[in-house]
């Protein structure tokens, strides 16, 4: 059978979400394609998965759109990100393709990540299966949905109502994650922990190991030299840890500077094998990462820059697995400041906290627990590919 995986924009975040159902396609012996923009195409190839290049808006808009969305009040940067480059600019560009692809190659599903709308619009058209894939918490992306609705709705009337009633796969825990979807799905990827042990770069050294992750979309922004250079300044008062910073491609490292001797910076590393070997992860709360870290039932320090970040960041911290580190005294509605050399006292106290606390481990333990419970992405992929109900694992509305 033939599965279409679907992606919006360039960033890596927005195609992981769809990685394990390539995989458990590629098992079964489907045939699959992955429709995005170019700058998805050498990761996806490099994956083994077929890639076709979509539609994107011009760089003049996003860059626009990009730059202003890390400091932004929340209101505009959740419609510029939702409704303009989303809703608007990103379905524009892809849905020639979209439309192209789903006629000639008749897939017979669709799996969308939750920003990308083009399928949305064209895979019921054509009667086509067509269910979304999480990439953040349930409530951000219903929030999202509604905050893009107007774009939405002049694709289609009832486009929004259909989003909120097709299979939603999410691997978000429950607990951490009450859905507004009428038909939500939590899947587990079977292959998303490795079964041998990672190196240790290291040498076996007994020192906490401290992940510092801040995505790969910061990288190309602006203000990365300054995040980064914040982030690693915290280390110099922790000799006693060993600190993986990973930055991205799109940053050169030699911006930071000199960095401690215990802080090795790479520009990217497999998650899963660090996160299996590492005692903390310190992230802006991307979803990608924050999902990693609790399936392996490690803590977080979360320091938020934008998007669904901040909600992460604040769920992590109100279930006792991590800690939140924002802006303090920043009237509600006001532009947000870039990560700056003087939030590197809170963060160092906050990897100190979470490093001497063994509750905040234990909890994300608990966790992990609980997404090992749900089905694999194999189950759920066989079931929607065979017409197999999915009624035994939906939750319905909190």
């Amino acid at each position: 059978m033939r599965v279409l995986a679907a992606c919006s924009v360039g960033g890596v975040g927005h195609l992981i979400p769809l990685v394990p159902f390539l995989a458990a396609a590629a098992r079964r012996g489907d045939q699959t394609l992955v429709v995005g923009p170019a700058a998805l195409e050498d990761t996806v190839r490099s994956a083994g998965y077929r890639f076709h290049v979509g539609g994107e808006p011009p760089e003049s808009e996003v860059a626009a759109i990009r730059e202003r969305l890390p400091i932004a009040p929340p209101g505009e940067a959740t419609v510029l990100g939702n409704r303009e480059l989303f809703g608007r600019l990103a379905t524009t560009a892809m849905l020639p393709t979209m439309e192209r692809i789903c006629t000639e190659w008749s897939p017979d599903l669709i799996l969308r990540e939750t920003c990308e709308y083009a399928s949305a619009v064209v895979g019921p058209d054509l009667g086509i299966t067509t269910v979304q894939a999480a990439i953040s918490l349930a409530g951000a992306e219903s929030a999202s949905i509604e905050a893009a609705a107007p774009a939405l709705e002049a694709w289609r009337r009832g486009l929004v109502e259909e989003l909120m009633g097709a299979p939603y796969l999410s691997s978000f825990p429950e607990s951490l994650d009450p859905t507004p979807f009428s038909s939500t799905v939590r899947v587990r990827d079977p292959g998303g922990r490795p079964t041998t042990p990672s190196s240790d770069p290291w040498g076996g050294a007994t020192a906490p190991l401290v992940w510092a992750t801040f995505g790969t979309v910061l990288g190309g922004l602006p203000t990365a030299g300054g995040v980064y250079r914040t982030v690693v300044k915290p280390f110099a008062g922790l000799p006693e840890t060993h600190v993986l910073l990973t930055v991205g491609r799109q940053f050169d490292p030699s911006e930071l500077g000199p960095v401690p001797a215990h802080v090795r910076v790479e520009p990217w590393v497999d998650q899963h094998r660090v996160v299996e070997r590492a005692d903390l992860v310190v992230c802006h709360g991307g979803s990608g990462t924050v999902l990693g870290a609790l399936a392996a039932g490690k803590p977080l320090v979360v320091v938020p820059s934008f998007a669904d970040q901040f909600e992460n960041g604040r769920r992590i911290a109100a279930a006792g697995a991590g800690v939140v580190v924002e802006e303090t005294g920043r009237a509600i509605g006001a532009a947000r400041t870039p990560l700056g050399e003087q939030d590197a006292p809170r963060i160092e106290r906050a990897i100190t906290t979470v490093l001497g606390e063994p509750s905040y481990r234990r909890r994300a333990e608990r966790f992990a627990v609980e997404m090992e419970a749900y089905p694999t992405v194999d189950l759920v992929l066989d079931r929607l590919l065979t017409g197999g109900s999915l009624d035994a694992w939906t939750s319905r509305p909190s």
